[in-house]
Protein backbone atom coordinates (compact mmCIF):
# COMPACT_ATOMS: atom_id res chain seq x y z
CA UNK A 1 0.00 0.00 0.00
CA UNK A 2 1.01 3.61 -0.79
CA UNK A 3 3.02 5.64 1.99
CA UNK A 4 -0.30 8.12 3.06
CA UNK A 5 1.30 10.27 5.43
CA UNK A 6 2.20 13.50 5.61
CA UNK A 7 6.03 12.82 5.78
CA UNK A 8 5.69 11.65 2.50
CA UNK A 9 3.39 13.96 1.04
CA UNK A 10 6.24 16.42 1.97
CA UNK A 11 8.92 14.68 0.30
CA UNK A 12 6.71 15.20 -2.92
CA UNK A 13 8.00 18.73 -3.35
CA UNK A 14 5.89 20.45 -5.32
CA UNK A 15 2.31 19.78 -4.14
CA UNK A 16 3.56 20.40 -0.57
CA UNK A 17 5.35 23.70 -1.17
CA UNK A 18 2.41 24.88 -3.10
CA UNK A 19 -0.16 24.25 -0.05
CA UNK A 20 2.31 25.35 2.62
CA UNK A 21 3.78 28.67 1.45
CA UNK A 22 6.20 27.41 -1.65
CA UNK A 23 4.66 30.18 -3.67
CA UNK A 24 3.75 32.16 -0.82
CA UNK A 25 0.04 31.17 -0.14
CA UNK A 26 -2.39 28.85 0.64
CA UNK A 27 -5.02 27.30 -2.37
CA UNK A 28 -7.52 30.21 -1.59
CA UNK A 29 -5.38 33.09 -1.59
CA UNK A 30 -5.23 34.06 -5.22
CA UNK A 31 -4.15 37.88 -4.94
CA UNK A 32 -1.03 36.68 -3.65
CA UNK A 33 -0.38 34.15 -6.48
CA UNK A 34 1.13 34.39 -9.96
CA UNK A 35 -2.02 33.11 -11.37
CA UNK A 36 -0.76 30.60 -14.26
CA UNK A 37 2.02 29.02 -11.93
CA UNK A 38 -0.93 27.85 -9.14
CA UNK A 39 -3.39 26.85 -11.65
CA UNK A 40 -0.55 24.36 -13.45
CA UNK A 41 0.49 23.53 -9.32
CA UNK A 42 -3.33 22.58 -9.27
CA UNK A 43 -3.60 20.58 -12.15
CA UNK A 44 -0.47 18.42 -10.63
CA UNK A 45 -2.23 18.54 -6.93
CA UNK A 46 -5.84 17.04 -8.59
CA UNK A 47 -3.85 14.46 -10.60
CA UNK A 48 -2.11 13.12 -7.68
CA UNK A 49 -4.95 13.48 -5.36
CA UNK A 50 -7.49 11.04 -7.27
CA UNK A 51 -4.83 8.83 -7.73
CA UNK A 52 -3.57 8.57 -3.99
CA UNK A 53 -6.74 8.73 -2.29
CA UNK A 54 -7.76 5.55 -4.24
CA UNK A 55 -10.42 7.19 -6.49
CA UNK A 56 -8.79 5.99 -9.75
CA UNK A 57 -6.08 4.50 -11.13
CA UNK A 58 -4.75 5.21 -14.56
CA UNK A 59 -5.22 2.70 -18.02
CA UNK A 60 -2.76 1.73 -20.50
CA UNK A 61 -4.95 3.66 -22.74
CA UNK A 62 -4.28 7.31 -22.61
CA UNK A 63 -7.49 9.26 -21.93
CA UNK A 64 -9.29 5.99 -19.92
CA UNK A 65 -9.34 5.60 -16.10
CA UNK A 66 -10.43 2.72 -14.03
CA UNK A 67 -13.20 3.66 -11.69
CA UNK A 68 -12.15 2.43 -8.13
CA UNK A 69 -14.20 1.48 -5.93
CA UNK A 70 -14.28 4.87 -3.41
CA UNK A 71 -15.31 6.63 -7.14
CA UNK A 72 -18.50 4.29 -7.85
CA UNK A 73 -19.81 4.59 -4.43
CA UNK A 74 -20.33 7.83 -4.84
CA UNK A 75 -21.77 7.54 -8.11
CA UNK A 76 -24.14 4.96 -6.44
CA UNK A 77 -25.37 7.44 -4.25
CA UNK A 78 -26.20 9.80 -6.68
CA UNK A 79 -27.70 7.10 -9.07
CA UNK A 80 -30.07 5.96 -6.57
CA UNK A 81 -31.55 9.69 -5.66
CA UNK A 82 -31.80 10.77 -10.02
CA UNK A 83 -32.58 7.38 -10.01
CA UNK A 84 -36.02 7.57 -7.94
CA UNK A 85 -36.25 11.23 -8.84
CA UNK A 86 -36.57 10.59 -12.53
CA UNK A 87 -39.30 7.31 -12.15
CA UNK A 88 -41.60 9.69 -10.18
CA UNK A 89 -41.81 11.40 -13.39
CA UNK A 90 -42.49 8.66 -14.96
CA UNK A 91 -39.44 8.20 -16.77
CA UNK A 92 -38.52 4.70 -17.59
CA UNK A 93 -34.96 2.88 -17.68
CA UNK A 94 -33.69 1.23 -20.72
CA UNK A 95 -30.45 0.00 -22.47
CA UNK A 96 -29.72 0.79 -26.49
CA UNK A 97 -26.44 -0.20 -27.85
CA UNK A 98 -23.11 1.26 -28.32
CA UNK A 99 -22.42 0.96 -31.58
CA UNK A 100 -24.38 3.29 -34.20
CA UNK A 101 -24.07 2.62 -37.71
CA UNK A 102 -22.51 5.55 -40.55
CA UNK A 103 -25.69 5.86 -41.98
CA UNK A 104 -27.56 7.10 -39.01
CA UNK A 105 -24.53 8.78 -37.87
CA UNK A 106 -24.53 10.88 -41.38
CA UNK A 107 -28.15 12.06 -40.27
CA UNK A 108 -26.65 14.09 -37.63
CA UNK A 109 -23.47 15.37 -39.49
CA UNK A 110 -24.54 18.67 -38.35
CA UNK A 111 -24.40 18.57 -34.83
CA UNK A 112 -21.53 15.72 -34.41
CA UNK A 113 -18.24 17.34 -34.80
CA UNK A 114 -16.53 14.24 -36.42
CA UNK A 115 -12.98 14.44 -34.49
CA UNK A 116 -14.88 13.45 -31.33
CA UNK A 117 -16.40 10.04 -32.85
CA UNK A 118 -14.19 6.79 -32.43
CA UNK A 119 -14.46 3.84 -35.41
CA UNK A 120 -14.45 0.30 -35.23
CA UNK A 121 -12.86 -0.51 -38.49
CA UNK A 122 -12.05 -4.19 -38.18
CA UNK A 123 -13.73 -7.55 -36.82
CA UNK A 124 -10.88 -10.12 -35.82
CA UNK A 125 -8.45 -9.77 -38.91
CA UNK A 126 -11.26 -8.67 -41.12
CA UNK A 127 -11.90 -4.72 -42.29
CA UNK A 128 -15.51 -3.87 -41.93
CA UNK A 129 -16.55 -2.95 -45.23
CA UNK A 130 -18.37 -0.15 -43.18
CA UNK A 131 -17.08 1.32 -40.10
CA UNK A 132 -19.05 1.26 -37.18
CA UNK A 133 -18.89 4.52 -34.61
CA UNK A 134 -18.73 4.25 -30.79
CA UNK A 135 -21.42 6.49 -29.58
CA UNK A 136 -20.08 9.86 -28.42
CA UNK A 137 -24.49 10.33 -27.80
CA UNK A 138 -26.94 8.45 -28.29
CA UNK A 139 -30.11 10.80 -29.69
CA UNK A 140 -29.55 9.05 -33.62
CA UNK A 141 -29.24 5.61 -32.10
CA UNK A 142 -32.17 6.49 -30.34
CA UNK A 143 -34.74 8.31 -31.76
CA UNK A 144 -35.09 5.85 -35.44
CA UNK A 145 -36.89 4.07 -33.29
CA UNK A 146 -39.16 6.39 -31.69
CA UNK A 147 -40.18 6.60 -34.62
CA UNK A 148 -41.53 3.66 -34.61
CA UNK A 149 -42.88 3.01 -31.29
CA UNK A 150 -44.60 6.74 -31.49
CA UNK A 151 -47.84 6.39 -33.92
CA UNK A 152 -50.66 8.01 -32.36
CA UNK A 153 -51.10 10.37 -29.13
CA UNK A 154 -51.69 8.11 -27.15
CA UNK A 155 -47.74 6.95 -27.31
CA UNK A 156 -47.46 10.13 -25.84
CA UNK A 157 -45.39 11.46 -24.07
CA UNK A 158 -42.37 8.70 -24.29
CA UNK A 159 -40.00 8.93 -21.42
CA UNK A 160 -36.54 7.39 -21.55
CA UNK A 161 -33.49 7.15 -19.88
CA UNK A 162 -30.20 4.97 -19.99
CA UNK A 163 -27.32 4.39 -17.44
CA UNK A 164 -24.43 3.77 -19.97
CA UNK A 165 -20.74 5.14 -21.52
CA UNK A 166 -19.85 7.30 -24.03
CA UNK A 167 -16.40 7.55 -25.88
CA UNK A 168 -15.39 10.75 -27.26
CA UNK A 169 -12.26 11.67 -28.57
CA UNK A 170 -10.53 14.79 -27.44
CA UNK A 171 -8.35 16.98 -28.62
CA UNK A 172 -7.50 18.29 -25.50
CA UNK A 173 -5.74 16.96 -22.83
CA UNK A 174 -7.42 14.29 -20.94
CA UNK A 175 -8.41 15.13 -16.66
CA UNK A 176 -9.31 12.28 -14.66
CA UNK A 177 -12.97 12.50 -13.85
CA UNK A 178 -13.31 15.90 -15.95
CA UNK A 179 -12.50 15.34 -19.48
CA UNK A 180 -11.81 11.73 -20.71
CA UNK A 181 -12.59 9.84 -23.67
CA UNK A 182 -14.53 7.21 -22.10
CA UNK A 183 -17.32 8.60 -19.29
CA UNK A 184 -20.34 7.25 -17.05
CA UNK A 185 -23.67 9.33 -17.50
CA UNK A 186 -26.83 8.97 -17.89
CA UNK A 187 -28.62 10.37 -20.96
CA UNK A 188 -32.85 11.20 -20.73
CA UNK A 189 -34.73 11.15 -24.17
CA UNK A 190 -38.30 12.18 -23.76
CA UNK A 191 -40.80 13.03 -26.82
CA UNK A 192 -44.03 15.20 -25.89
CA UNK A 193 -46.99 16.24 -28.47
CA UNK A 194 -46.78 20.10 -26.92
CA UNK A 195 -43.82 22.52 -26.44
CA UNK A 196 -45.37 23.47 -23.08
CA UNK A 197 -44.64 19.92 -21.46
CA UNK A 198 -41.41 19.70 -22.68
CA UNK A 199 -40.15 23.58 -21.53
CA UNK A 200 -41.50 22.00 -18.10
CA UNK A 201 -39.68 18.74 -18.28
CA UNK A 202 -36.40 20.98 -18.94
CA UNK A 203 -37.17 22.76 -15.87
CA UNK A 204 -37.80 19.83 -13.70
CA UNK A 205 -34.56 17.58 -14.90
CA UNK A 206 -32.68 21.39 -14.09
CA UNK A 207 -33.48 21.27 -10.60
CA UNK A 208 -32.32 17.38 -9.60
CA UNK A 209 -28.97 18.16 -11.29
CA UNK A 210 -28.98 21.52 -9.16
CA UNK A 211 -29.73 19.47 -6.11
CA UNK A 212 -27.33 16.87 -6.68
CA UNK A 213 -24.39 19.17 -6.64
CA UNK A 214 -26.09 21.62 -4.07
CA UNK A 215 -27.53 18.80 -1.55
CA UNK A 216 -25.44 15.87 -2.44
CA UNK A 217 -21.94 17.01 -3.32
CA UNK A 218 -22.06 20.10 -1.53
CA UNK A 219 -20.95 22.61 -4.60
CA UNK A 220 -22.97 25.58 -5.29
CA UNK A 221 -24.43 25.95 -8.74
CA UNK A 222 -25.96 29.00 -11.16
CA UNK A 223 -29.03 27.98 -13.05
CA UNK A 224 -29.50 29.58 -16.38
CA UNK A 225 -29.30 29.09 -19.98
CA UNK A 226 -26.12 28.80 -22.46
CA UNK A 227 -26.04 31.08 -25.34
CA UNK A 228 -26.76 30.24 -28.99
CA UNK A 229 -23.30 29.76 -29.34
CA UNK A 230 -22.57 27.22 -26.42
CA UNK A 231 -25.70 25.47 -26.58
CA UNK A 232 -26.14 21.71 -27.89
CA UNK A 233 -25.85 21.35 -31.34
CA UNK A 234 -29.42 20.72 -32.37
CA UNK A 235 -30.89 22.14 -29.35
CA UNK A 236 -33.69 25.04 -29.65
CA UNK A 237 -32.21 25.81 -26.18
CA UNK A 238 -29.83 24.46 -23.68
CA UNK A 239 -30.38 25.15 -19.77
CA UNK A 240 -27.05 24.55 -17.19
CA UNK A 241 -26.32 24.17 -14.08
CA UNK A 242 -22.84 26.01 -13.71
CA UNK A 243 -20.27 25.42 -11.35
CA UNK A 244 -17.05 27.45 -10.35
CA UNK A 245 -13.81 26.17 -9.41
CA UNK A 246 -12.15 28.90 -7.32
CA UNK A 247 -8.88 27.36 -7.60
CA UNK A 248 -8.21 27.46 -11.15
CA UNK A 249 -10.67 30.13 -12.08
CA UNK A 250 -12.75 27.87 -14.45
CA UNK A 251 -16.12 27.05 -14.66
CA UNK A 252 -18.03 23.83 -15.41
CA UNK A 253 -20.72 22.64 -16.81
CA UNK A 254 -21.99 20.74 -14.59
CA UNK A 255 -25.02 19.08 -15.69
CA UNK A 256 -27.14 20.20 -19.16
CA UNK A 257 -30.92 19.63 -19.68
CA UNK A 258 -31.76 20.27 -23.78
CA UNK A 259 -35.35 21.38 -25.68
CA UNK A 260 -34.43 19.76 -29.03
CA UNK A 261 -37.93 21.22 -29.75
CA UNK A 262 -38.45 19.18 -33.44
CA UNK A 263 -35.23 19.75 -34.57
CA UNK A 264 -35.10 15.74 -34.42
CA UNK A 265 -38.54 14.84 -35.54
CA UNK A 266 -37.98 16.59 -38.97
CA UNK A 267 -34.81 14.85 -39.26
CA UNK A 268 -35.79 11.18 -38.18
CA UNK A 269 -39.18 11.17 -39.14
CA UNK A 270 -40.77 10.82 -35.71
CA UNK A 271 -44.25 12.00 -36.06
CA UNK A 272 -47.46 10.63 -34.77
CA UNK A 273 -51.92 11.26 -35.32
CA UNK A 274 -52.89 13.61 -33.44
CA UNK A 275 -56.60 13.90 -31.53
CA UNK A 276 -57.96 15.61 -34.59
CA UNK A 277 -56.80 13.22 -36.56
CA UNK A 278 -53.27 14.71 -38.28
CA UNK A 279 -50.00 14.19 -38.51
CA UNK A 280 -47.62 16.08 -36.41
CA UNK A 281 -44.33 16.13 -35.29
CA UNK A 282 -43.45 15.51 -31.35
CA UNK A 283 -41.48 17.73 -28.92
CA UNK A 284 -38.08 16.69 -27.68
CA UNK A 285 -35.71 16.92 -24.67
CA UNK A 286 -32.32 15.02 -23.93
CA UNK A 287 -30.38 15.57 -20.39
CA UNK A 288 -27.67 14.54 -18.72
CA UNK A 289 -25.02 14.38 -15.88
CA UNK A 290 -21.72 12.49 -16.00
CA UNK A 291 -18.65 11.41 -13.81
CA UNK A 292 -17.60 14.97 -14.15
CA UNK A 293 -19.77 15.75 -11.28
CA UNK A 294 -17.19 13.73 -9.11
CA UNK A 295 -14.38 15.62 -10.51
CA UNK A 296 -16.02 18.93 -9.49
CA UNK A 297 -16.26 17.93 -5.91
CA UNK A 298 -12.97 16.71 -5.42
CA UNK A 299 -11.71 20.29 -7.09
CA UNK A 300 -14.25 22.70 -4.97
CA UNK A 301 -13.45 20.55 -1.47
CA UNK A 302 -10.31 19.57 -1.41
CA UNK A 303 -7.39 20.99 0.44
CA UNK A 304 -3.94 19.88 1.30
CA UNK A 305 -4.60 16.28 3.01
CA UNK A 306 -6.45 15.45 0.01
CA UNK A 307 -10.18 14.41 -0.65
CA UNK A 308 -12.73 16.64 1.70
CA UNK A 309 -16.09 14.61 1.13
CA UNK A 310 -19.76 15.74 1.83
CA UNK A 311 -20.78 13.12 3.95
CA UNK A 312 -24.38 12.43 1.87
CA UNK A 313 -21.75 10.72 -0.80
CA UNK A 314 -19.03 9.53 1.26
CA UNK A 315 -19.05 5.54 1.20
CA UNK A 316 -17.65 5.95 4.66
CA UNK A 317 -18.90 8.71 6.92
CA UNK A 318 -17.32 7.95 9.60
CA UNK A 319 -13.68 5.81 10.60
CA UNK A 320 -13.26 4.88 14.16
CA UNK A 321 -9.32 4.42 15.18
CA UNK A 322 -8.12 2.38 17.88
CA UNK A 323 -5.37 4.80 19.55
CA UNK A 324 -3.67 3.16 22.48
CA UNK A 325 -0.93 4.06 24.46
CA UNK A 326 2.11 2.14 25.69
CA UNK A 327 0.91 1.52 29.19
CA UNK A 328 -2.83 0.89 28.09
CA UNK A 329 -4.69 -2.19 26.99
CA UNK A 330 -4.54 -2.22 23.67
CA UNK A 331 -6.78 -5.29 23.39
CA UNK A 332 -9.35 -3.41 25.57
CA UNK A 333 -8.66 -0.35 23.36
CA UNK A 334 -9.10 -2.19 19.65
CA UNK A 335 -12.78 -4.39 20.97
CA UNK A 336 -14.06 -0.93 22.26
CA UNK A 337 -14.20 0.32 18.84
CA UNK A 338 -16.58 -2.35 17.57
CA UNK A 339 -19.52 -0.65 19.48
CA UNK A 340 -19.02 2.64 18.27
CA UNK A 341 -19.75 0.78 14.65
CA UNK A 342 -22.22 -1.04 15.44
CA UNK A 343 -24.75 1.47 17.29
CA UNK A 344 -23.73 3.68 14.33
CA UNK A 345 -24.46 1.41 11.57
CA UNK A 346 -27.66 0.40 13.27
CA UNK A 347 -28.64 4.04 12.92
CA UNK A 348 -28.13 4.07 9.80
CA UNK A 349 -24.67 5.86 9.04
CA UNK A 350 -21.79 4.09 7.31
CA UNK A 351 -19.39 3.60 9.63
CA UNK A 352 -15.89 1.13 9.65
CA UNK A 353 -13.39 0.71 12.31
CA UNK A 354 -9.58 0.51 11.27
CA UNK A 355 -8.18 -2.38 13.57
CA UNK A 356 -5.22 -2.85 11.66
CA UNK A 357 -2.57 -3.70 13.95
CA UNK A 358 0.47 -2.92 11.40
CA UNK A 359 0.12 0.60 10.95
CA UNK A 360 0.45 3.42 13.43
CA UNK A 361 -2.68 5.42 14.51
CA UNK A 362 -0.47 8.36 13.21
CA UNK A 363 -0.63 6.76 9.51
CA UNK A 364 -4.41 5.69 9.78
CA UNK A 365 -5.18 9.20 10.48
CA UNK A 366 -3.19 10.87 7.45
CA UNK A 367 -4.50 7.74 5.40
CA UNK A 368 -7.92 7.87 6.18
CA UNK A 369 -7.67 12.03 5.55
CA UNK A 370 -6.72 11.62 1.96
CA UNK A 371 -9.71 9.62 1.54
CA UNK A 372 -11.45 12.18 2.67
CA UNK A 373 -13.26 10.30 5.27
CA UNK A 374 -15.65 12.89 7.15
CA UNK A 375 -15.45 12.29 10.77
CA UNK A 376 -12.43 10.62 12.30
CA UNK A 377 -13.56 8.61 15.78
CA UNK A 378 -11.11 7.83 17.86
CA UNK A 379 -10.97 5.62 21.25
CA UNK A 380 -7.95 6.76 23.44
CA UNK A 381 -7.46 5.06 27.01
CA UNK A 382 -8.72 8.01 28.67
CA UNK A 383 -12.27 7.99 26.59
CA UNK A 384 -12.17 4.31 27.45
CA UNK A 385 -12.85 5.36 31.46
CA UNK A 386 -14.93 8.14 30.58
CA UNK A 387 -17.07 6.47 28.31
CA UNK A 388 -16.58 8.69 25.46
CA UNK A 389 -15.17 8.59 22.17
CA UNK A 390 -13.10 11.69 20.90
CA UNK A 391 -14.40 12.69 17.68
CA UNK A 392 -11.74 14.90 14.98
CA UNK A 393 -14.27 16.81 11.45
CA UNK A 394 -12.18 16.53 8.39
CA UNK A 395 -13.71 19.93 6.94
CA UNK A 396 -12.44 22.25 9.80
CA UNK A 397 -10.49 19.60 11.79
CA UNK A 398 -12.79 20.88 14.77
CA UNK A 399 -12.11 18.34 17.77
CA UNK A 400 -15.05 17.50 20.16
CA UNK A 401 -15.50 14.69 22.86
CA UNK A 402 -19.06 12.80 23.17
CA UNK A 403 -20.59 10.27 25.26
CA UNK A 404 -21.14 6.78 23.93
CA UNK A 405 -24.80 7.15 25.60
CA UNK A 406 -25.27 9.98 23.06
CA UNK A 407 -23.11 8.93 20.28
CA UNK A 408 -25.88 8.27 17.61
CA UNK A 409 -27.83 11.55 17.52
CA UNK A 410 -24.68 13.55 17.84
CA UNK A 411 -22.38 11.87 15.10
CA UNK A 412 -25.46 12.09 12.98
CA UNK A 413 -25.65 16.31 14.07
CA UNK A 414 -22.03 16.44 13.21
CA UNK A 415 -22.38 15.10 9.65
CA UNK A 416 -25.54 17.43 8.89
CA UNK A 417 -22.73 20.47 10.04
CA UNK A 418 -19.84 19.14 8.19
CA UNK A 419 -22.45 18.67 5.21
CA UNK A 420 -23.64 21.96 5.49
CA UNK A 421 -20.48 23.94 6.23
CA UNK A 422 -18.95 22.53 3.19
CA UNK A 423 -21.65 23.88 0.90
CA UNK A 424 -21.44 27.41 2.61
CA UNK A 425 -17.21 27.41 2.34
CA UNK A 426 -17.82 26.33 -1.44
CA UNK A 427 -20.60 29.23 -1.85
CA UNK A 428 -18.73 31.90 0.02
CA UNK A 429 -15.43 31.50 -2.15
CA UNK A 430 -17.81 31.15 -5.37
CA UNK A 431 -19.01 34.13 -4.31
CA UNK A 432 -16.12 35.85 -3.57
CA UNK A 433 -14.76 34.94 -6.88
CA UNK A 434 -17.22 37.04 -8.73
CA UNK A 435 -16.38 40.32 -10.09
CA UNK A 436 -18.77 42.75 -12.48
CA UNK A 437 -17.37 44.20 -15.32
CA UNK A 438 -19.06 46.51 -17.00
CA UNK A 439 -16.10 47.68 -19.83
CA UNK A 440 -13.74 45.82 -21.44
CA UNK A 441 -10.82 46.90 -19.77
CA UNK A 442 -12.61 45.68 -16.25
CA UNK A 443 -13.33 42.60 -18.10
CA UNK A 444 -9.96 41.97 -19.00
CA UNK A 445 -8.39 42.70 -15.84
CA UNK A 446 -10.65 40.16 -14.41
CA UNK A 447 -10.18 37.42 -16.75
CA UNK A 448 -6.26 38.13 -15.82
CA UNK A 449 -7.00 37.50 -11.98
CA UNK A 450 -9.11 34.44 -13.28
CA UNK A 451 -12.41 35.18 -12.12
CA UNK A 452 -15.88 34.51 -12.85
CA UNK A 453 -17.14 37.71 -14.53
CA UNK A 454 -20.55 38.97 -14.49
CA UNK A 455 -21.05 41.63 -17.39
CA UNK A 456 -23.67 42.92 -19.23
CA UNK A 457 -24.56 41.90 -22.76
CA UNK A 458 -26.03 42.57 -25.85
CA UNK A 459 -26.92 38.63 -26.54
CA UNK A 460 -25.53 38.59 -29.94
CA UNK A 461 -23.22 35.51 -31.30
CA UNK A 462 -21.04 37.42 -33.25
CA UNK A 463 -20.03 39.85 -30.18
CA UNK A 464 -19.80 36.78 -28.04
CA UNK A 465 -17.40 35.29 -31.25
CA UNK A 466 -15.44 38.76 -30.73
CA UNK A 467 -14.49 38.20 -27.20
CA UNK A 468 -13.40 34.59 -28.16
CA UNK A 469 -11.04 35.79 -30.85
CA UNK A 470 -10.35 39.06 -28.38
CA UNK A 471 -9.08 36.53 -25.95
CA UNK A 472 -7.26 34.05 -28.07
CA UNK A 473 -10.54 31.65 -27.12
CA UNK A 474 -9.69 32.16 -23.23
CA UNK A 475 -13.05 33.74 -22.37
CA UNK A 476 -16.63 32.82 -23.38
CA UNK A 477 -19.47 33.02 -21.78
CA UNK A 478 -20.72 30.25 -19.37
CA UNK A 479 -24.59 30.71 -18.09
CA UNK A 480 -27.27 33.31 -17.84
CA UNK A 481 -29.21 33.06 -14.63
CA UNK A 482 -33.06 32.39 -14.86
CA UNK A 483 -32.73 34.96 -11.89
CA UNK A 484 -31.14 38.22 -13.43
CA UNK A 485 -29.68 41.09 -11.34
CA UNK A 486 -31.55 44.43 -11.76
CA UNK A 487 -30.17 45.77 -15.50
CA UNK A 488 -30.18 49.78 -14.93
CA UNK A 489 -32.11 51.44 -18.29
CA UNK A 490 -29.25 52.26 -20.73
CA UNK A 491 -26.65 49.58 -19.38
CA UNK A 492 -24.33 49.09 -22.47
CA UNK A 493 -22.94 45.64 -23.47
CA UNK A 494 -19.37 45.88 -22.02
CA UNK A 495 -17.62 44.15 -25.49
CA UNK A 496 -19.56 46.32 -28.13
CA UNK A 497 -20.77 49.25 -26.64
CA UNK A 498 -24.58 48.21 -27.84
CA UNK A 499 -27.73 48.41 -25.71
CA UNK A 500 -27.49 45.40 -23.38
CA UNK A 501 -30.13 42.65 -22.84
CA UNK A 502 -29.17 40.43 -19.92
CA UNK A 503 -26.45 40.16 -17.55
CA UNK A 504 -24.11 37.12 -18.15
CA UNK A 505 -21.52 35.00 -16.16
CA UNK A 506 -18.11 34.84 -18.58
CA UNK A 507 -15.02 33.24 -18.00
CA UNK A 508 -13.09 30.64 -18.50
CA UNK A 509 -13.78 27.04 -18.53
CA UNK A 510 -13.10 23.34 -18.71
Amino acid sequence: MADTSETNFKAKGWWWRWWCGGVGCGPWEKDQCQSQGEEIFFEEWYSEVVVQSEMIEYHDISGCYILRPWTMAIWETMQAFFDAEIKKMQVKNCYFPLFASLTVLDKDKDHIEESEVAWVTKSGESKLQVPIAIRPRSETIMYPSYSKWIRGHRDLPLKLNQWCNVVRSESNNSTPLIRSLEFLWQEGATAFATKEEADKEVLEILELYRRIYEEYLAVPVLKGTKSEGEKFAGAVYTTCVEAFVPNTGRGVTGAAAHCLGQNYAEMLDITYENEKGETAMVWQNCWSYSTRTIGVMVMVHGDAKGLVLPPKVASIQAIVIPRPSKDADAQAIFDACLKPVEELSEAGLRVEADLRDYYSPEWKHSHWELKGVPLRIEIRPEDLKKKQVHCVRRDSSAKVNIPMVDMAKEVKDMLDKIQQNLFDVAKQKRDASVAVARTWDEFTVALSENRLILAPWCDEQAVEEDVKARTNSEAKSLCSTFEQPELPQGTLCFASGKPAKKLTYWGRSY
